[in-house]
């Protein structure tokens, strides 16, 4: 399990990166089809929002749902956000990052087990997918961060967690450390090499800094539902 710090050090390079973002930068696109910057900042704002509610409520013992109107409650929050000015995005990106980080704070060890109804996971699960939402859009926003900083440990978690995307019989080799990874029915296997970071921002579909080597397949969905957590990760939460 990442430690919070690594979702706290996101958070602090996403203000970074807005530091000097303009109105103008605000409404132009982004690197996600349809999407301005600003619906992007949206998206991460109410993110934070989200599961700062659910974690909050989960800690009480209380399941709820992330958004009681569903995806069309989302989308429109989104929209209504998206756009507000520059000094908007970056005062509610700041306020909303640290009530999340204020409310995962109060969790003891054995809480990141308590169930959350967000995709059926749990406490600990939603850190990763905070970890992964702010590192990933970082780079749709197109503000000068790319995948070259995503880091080793963050690059080698989103290729575990993205690796459904890929049809059997396919090994992925780390060409810049030890890991590998294989996808079901691997005989006869194909193998893909490369940087993690690379890997990981293929198999997320951004554009990484050098393209994988290898016969590289069509990905398949996103992977609706968190990886499981091995119960010696979850313990190492700090």
């Amino acid at each position: 399990m990442p430690p919070l710090h690594a979702v706290t050090l996101g958070h602090r390079r996403l203000r970074e990166a807005l530091a000097a973002l303009t109105d103008d930068q605000v409404a132009a696109p982004s690197l996600l089809p349809g999407w301005s910057r600003g619906h992007v900042l949206a998206h991460l704002t109410d993110n934070a929002r989200a599961f700062a509610r659910v974690s909050e409520l989960a800690l009480r013992g209380e399941l709820v749902d992330a958004y009681e109107g569903g995806q069309a409650e989302r989308d429109a929050i989104i929209e209504g956000l998206a756009t507000s000015s520059a000094d908007e995005h970056r005062s509610a990106i700041a306020r909303h990052s640290a009530a999340l980080e204020a409310v995962w704070s109060q969790a003891t060890a054995d809480d990141w087990a308590r169930p959350v109804r967000f995709r059926n996971g749990d406490l600990g699960g939603l850190v990763h997918m905070r970890w992964r939402e702010v590192w990933i859009h970082l780079v749709d926003l197109d503000l000068g961060v790319g995948p070259q900083e995503w880091t080793d440990e963050f690059s080698c978690h989103a290729v575990d967690f993205l690796l459904p995307r890929l049809p059997g019989g396919i090994v992925l080799r780390q060409t810049d450390g030890p890991r590998r990874w294989t996808t079901s029915d691997a005989d006869g296997h194909l193998e893909i090499s490369g940087r993690a970071r690379d890997l990981a921002a293929w198999l997320a579909g951004r554009t990484p800094e050098r393209s994988p080597l290898g016969p590289l397949p069509n990905l398949g969905s996103w992977p609706a539902h968190p990886a499981p957590i091995p119960d010696q990760e979850r313990r190492t939460i700090r």
